[in-house]
């Protein structure tokens, strides 16, 4: 069945295996966006969103999230993250929060999908705090935009 390593011959799913990988220094970043109303946009940076502050609460849900990949991802390596970050910016254009997240770690196997889950997650956070004052929201471009390994 092919060049899908999550599948065997027989097309079932399966971990991989990385047993014989050497533990190396690995890096991985993601982007996504998500598209908001200027006025939502004034809510979250004046800290009067009902449910508190809403980037702080996002940024805790992405880090926390990252630790929790394999939880989420059936087939992912269970990895003991070393260090998780997400971060914030607002474009001058003021319809947008773009979430960056690094994942770094010491393993066998690499870390994009943690990185990709602590954007996502982010995203999803902002739009739970703010979907009361927002039904326009769309999250979008969630993307792994570097990966290292040493």
């Amino acid at each position: 069945m092919s060049d899908l390593t999550h599948i065997d011959a027989d097309g079932k799913a399966q971990m991989v295996n990385v047993s014989a990988k050497p533990v190396q220094e690995r890096e991985a970043m993601a982007r996504g966006e998500i598209r908001l109303a200027k006025a939502t946009l004034d809510t979250i940076e004046s800290g009067q969103a009902a449910k508190g502050n809403v980037l702080a609460a996002a940024r805790l849900a992405g880090i926390m999230a990252a630790k929790k990949t394999a939880d989420l991802i059936p087939l992912c390596h269970p990895l003991p993250i070393t260090h998780a970050e997400v971060d914030f910016e607002i474009p001058e254009s003021r319809d947008r929060i773009v979430i960056t997240a690094t994942a770094r770690i010491s393993a066998k196997t690499g870390v994009e999908m943690e990185a990709l889950t602590a954007v996502s997650t982010a995203a999803l956070t902002i739009y739970d705090m703010c979907k009361a004052i927002d039904k326009e929201m769309q999250i979008t471009d969630i993307k792994v935009t570097s990966k290292t390994k040493r």
